[in-house]
């Protein structure tokens, strides 16, 4: 019941948490319209093309204000991440995820607040993304740390490929709110999103269990924690029960004076890093999230410039991405569950991702039923391995056997991979602004290119999967021949 609702409460706390992200991205087009469609200027002042265009965001260099804008977000959101799982495994999660969620509600309402106030001050709008994207690294380490703390690690890619839909659900049901106010008063695109988001943190402080111990459950299999016994200083304690290196269990021994099981302590930074495979997934995410913040953020300008639809239906088209990006995550953590190859599983759909986002943007809008199939495809792509790494591989690295049973790494070990995916999520809407002007061709030529280095920084644990599939399939073939000899010599 426990882990249901710990996965229920999980999985709305960032879905809200992307729900308010996603505002910016659709309200883009309705601050700097074509002015021409909605007839003459009622003002019949000189600037006669953009005069219903909300001020500072009325020049020619829009784009490049609003990659202003998502930049100050992310990297925000980037750097604050290297700190928020340390800060997440030495603090309540309970308290800091509501705390954090409150606190992104209301830098959310603030930014919406500039149209009501009719501020006109690039700056303004600057702080508070920047504060946005501070309080919003609370989010992540604290939701995978919950999830980790109540399941082991089966099936773990195919139950938070599931659980990680949360992404993809925020960016869908923040792109419809946002759609409904975005062309009459679009201050409530983001007022509402505000105070949706806090109201989950207020949920969440209510009836988040952090630990299965809290209430009395049993852990999962990688916590294991060390204890002292002078007499057995090898024995161990896990939630099958205190065994020792024999296998004999501590009933047998139950003269001897029990003492309580040391609290491991949190790993440090660069311990994090020394754990097996965590700089190939940082790296390879950084380029994965990349793409994927490219398109969060820009995609439903791109259809406006390049479909010709309004702001709503391009916001409401963009949507499709989201969707595919709920399938992705499935088939990526049910493929990986099945292969044993977390890697490589990302790294074959990244593979298949760079030609797929070279047809959707040269035949993508040659009509709307095109449109919305190479969308799902492309989502799907894309958010597939970037869903798989901050989930399944995230937690199969904060519970690595090299940590033996200290499950307190799992949110530095989150946080290092997200914070470094972070980065590339500040590189991409900020290189698509400076470029877009270019042609939005260029725009995807990046995209490629980030596909395929993501694919390459892979290739190390790519061939170490294999390697064990190959070793695993001789053993097996050994073993047969083996058998076949020991029947012929029975005979």
């Amino acid at each position: 019941r426990y882990r249901g609702l710990t996965l229920v409460l999980t999985f709305l706390c960032y879905t809200s948490y992307h729900l308010s992200r996603k505002p910016i991205s659709i309200v883009k087009s309705q601050l700097h319209p074509n002015c021409s469609t909605l007839g003459p200027n009622p003002r019949n002042d000189s600037n006669s093309s953009t005069w219903c265009s909300w001020v500072p965001f009325d020049g020619d260099n829009y784009k490049e204000l609003f990659g202003a804008l998502d930049n100050a977000f992310l990297v925000a959101y980037a750097i604050g991440m290297f700190i928020s799982g340390i800060f997440g495994e030495r603090l309540p999660l309970r308290y800091y995820l509501s705390g954090g969620m409150v606190l992104s509600g209301l830098f959310t309402a603030l930014f919406g607040l500039g149209y009501f106030w009719n501020i006109h001050v690039l700056w303004y709008f600057i702080i508070v993304q920047v504060c946005n994207g501070l309080v919003q690294t609370t989010g992540w380490p604290s939701v995978v740390a919950c999830v980790g703390n109540w399941f082991g690690k089966g099936k773990r890619g195919l139950i938070m490929g599931i659980w990680n839909s949360h992404t993809s659900v925020g960016n869908i049901l923040g792109s419809l709110i946002a759609g409904v106010w975005v062309s009459s008063t679009w201050g409530l695109s983001f007022v509402v999103p505000g105070i949706i988001i806090a109201a989950v943190g207020v949920i969440c402080f209510f009836f988040l269990v952090e630990y299965p111990e809290d209430v009395g459950c049993s852990p999962p299999l990688h916590h294991v924690r060390v204890t002292s016994n002078e007499k057995d200083p090898e024995a161990i304690t896990s939630n099958e029960g205190p065994l020792s290196i024999s296998g004999q269990s501590s009933t047998d021994h139950s003269d001897s004076p029990k003492e309580p099981a040391e609290e491991p302590e949190a790993i440090s930074f660069f311990g994090a890093l020394r754990i097996p495979g965590v700089v190939e997934f940082s790296l390879c995410l950084l380029f994965a999230k990349l793409v994927s913040y490219t398109f969060l953020y820009w995609l439903p300008l791109y259809i406006v410039n390049v479909a010709h639809f309004g702001a709503k239906e391009a916001g409401d088209l963009s949507t499709l991405f989201d969707v595919g990006g709920i399938l992705g995550g499935i088939f990526a953590g049910l493929i990986s569950d099945y292969t044993g190859g977390r890697a490589t599983t990302c790294c074959v759909m990244l593979v298949i991702a760079a030609p797929m986002l070279f047809l959707y943007n040269h035949v993508g809008q040659n009509g709307i039923g095109t449109s919305i199939a190479m969308l799902i495809v492309c989502g799907a792509l894309v958010n597939g391995p970037y869903a798989l790494i901050t989930t399944a591989v995230s937690a199969d690295l904060g519970t690595h056997e090299s940590l033996k049973g200290n499950a307190k790494a799992l949110s530095t070990v989150t946080a290092i991979i997200d914070g470094t995916g972070s980065i590339g999520a500040a590189l991409g809407p900020l290189l698509a602004g400076l470029i877009s002007p270019t042609g939005w061709n260029n725009v995807f030529y990046m995209l490629i290119a980030a596909d395929v280095l993501a694919c390459l920084l892979l290739a190390r644990v790519v061939v170490k999967e294999i390697r064990g599939w190959c070793g695993c399939m001789a053993r097996k073939r050994g073993s047969s021949v083996q058998l076949t000899e020991s029947v012929l010599d029975g005979k």
